[in-house]
């Protein structure tokens, strides 16, 4: 029981230092873009990006703020290897 609530107390932790980084926070502008990197964090955080940006207008799943093409392809990479991803987990049925 304590193992399962220490484990519920890192991932919530973990959601809430993640909240900090979503696009649309004001941490980009014109003058100061988001690049390939960004992209990357940014396609990871999609799918919480899309929750939170139902109860905050500001959140937003995709930067506007960007450079473009590295940003593009950084946040592309991330989201179709994470979604992916989903599959590692997934159980194989063995044939009978």
């Amino acid at each position: 029981m304590f193992r399962k609530k220490v484990l519920l107390l890192l991932l919530l932790m973990v959601i809430i230092l993640l909240v900090g980084c979503l696009p649309g926070d004001g941490k980009n502008s014109v003058d100061n873009p988001a690049g390939f990197f960004w992209g990357v964090w940014h396609g990871w955080l999609a799918p919480l990006s899309l929750i939170i940006g139902f109860f905050r207008r500001t959140i937003r799943v995709y930067e506007v703020f960007n450079k473009g093409w590295s940003y593009d392809l950084g946040f592309y990479m991330a989201v179709i290897s994470g979604f992916g991803g989903i599959g590692f987990f997934r159980r194989k049925k063995k044939n009978d």
